[in-house]
């Protein structure tokens, strides 16, 4: 299904996860059925694409990506749906997160380059 960089299976990985995870607030405790819908379909996608992204980068750096990631753009989401604040200490630790990423995917040689 994605033959070439194991980032593009991460990426659809991550995307689901946040979709999933942004739609549980609107499922309320899953008792609305379509955005409960969304949550369901947003995880089992997000499973399946990270399973095949452990395929080829180990569970560790995967990991420290998706989390990492998701972290930032839940948040950012949470902003832009619900309205909700990032106070500075919110924004200079998912800052850090991001660096963190940076740093994995730049320098580790557990990363496929």
């Amino acid at each position: 299904m994605f033959g070439g960089s194991p980032y593009l299976p991460l990426g659809v990985a991550i995307v689901a996860e946040v979709i999933a995870t942004s739609a549980l607030k609107a499922a309320e405790g899953f008792t609305r059925p379509w955005p409960s819908l969304v949550v369901v379909a947003g995880y089992a996608l997000a499973f399946y694409c990270l399973s095949l992204t452990l395929e080829r980068i180990p569970v560790g750096v995967t990991y420290a990506i998706w989390s990492g990631v998701g972290i930032v753009l839940v948040a950012l989401l949470g902003v832009v749906l619900y309205g909700q604040r990032l106070d500075l200490a919110a924004v200079v630790g998912m800052a850090l997160i991001v660096a963190g990423v940076v740093v994995i995917n730049v320098f580790s040689s557990a990363v496929a380059h």
